[in-house]
């Protein structure tokens, strides 16, 4: 199991990013698929097309998600936690994912690089 850590710097204000993260309906503007999501502790969710599955754990308005994320036979608990810090060029995403198979390690680094946070970042500088 791995751990991954990584700041992100995103053009937009903390609640945007926040609202970004959490509303199915603004989901589906920047990664341009359904989206089951919601800010309610104990919630499922569901992005990319059941690409990633889990369920939420805790919720701090316009700062703080933390999430569990879903492995097929995994033991360990893989958290999600993504804190939003005011930025001088909006928001610094702190992101912290923690026992990460060793087998999907690489896939889920690039996905959070390119294709959640890459996909986010893009999505504010084109607004």
């Amino acid at each position: 199991m791995k751990d991954f850590k990584r700041y992100y710097e995103i053009n937009a204000t903390p609640a945007e990013v926040y609202a970004a993260l959490v509303n199915p309906l603004a989901i589906k503007l920047w990664t341009g698929e359904e989206a089951e999501m919601s800010d309610v502790v104990g919630s499922e969710f569901s992005l990319w097309d059941g690409a990633i599955q889990g369920r939420n754990l805790e919720f701090e308005q316009d700062r703080k998600i933390v999430q569990q994320w879903y492995f097929d036979e995994v033991s360990e608990e893989s958290i999600v936690s993504i804190l939003l810090h005011p930025h001088k060029q909006g928001t610094s995403a702190e992101l912290r994912h923690s026992h990460i198979p060793d087998a999907d390690f690489d896939d889920i680094v690039e996905g959070w690089n390119e294709a959640y946070f890459g996909s986010l970042q893009e999505y504010f500088e084109m607004e």
